[in-house]
C-alpha cells in the first residue's frame, strides 16, 4: 500500500521579482498569471515549466526565478 505525505501549508511567502542573478530560497511557487516559469534549483539545474495555468502551485525548491524564459506573471514564492 502506498504512503502519502501529509499536505502542509506555507509558513511564509513573498512576491517574486524575476531575475537571472538574484538568489532566493523558495520551496514552491504560486503562479497567478499563466505562462512559462524558468527556475534554477539548489543543485544548479535550470528548468522551464511550460504553459503553467493561472492558479497553479509548482512544488519545487528554487534559488532563482529567472527573468529569461519566464512569461508567467503574479508569481508568489512560498516557504514551508
Amino acid at each position: 500500500m502506498p504512503t502519502y505525505a501529509q499536505a502542509s501549508s506555507a509558513n511564509d511567502g513573498a512576491a517574486v521579482t524575476k531575475s537571472d542573478s538574484t538568489v532566493v530560497a523558495f520551496d514552491a511557487l504560486y503562479v497567478g498569471g499563466a505562462g512559462d516559469v524558468a527556475v534554477t534549483t539548489p543543485l544548479g539545474s535550470v528548468l522551464t515549466f511550460s504553459a503553467v495555468p493561472a492558479g497553479s502551485i509548482i512544488p519545487i525548491r528554487c534559488v532563482r526565478v529567472m527573468s529569461t524564459n519566464t512569461t508567467a506573471t503574479l508569481i508568489v514564492g512560498m516557504k514551508y
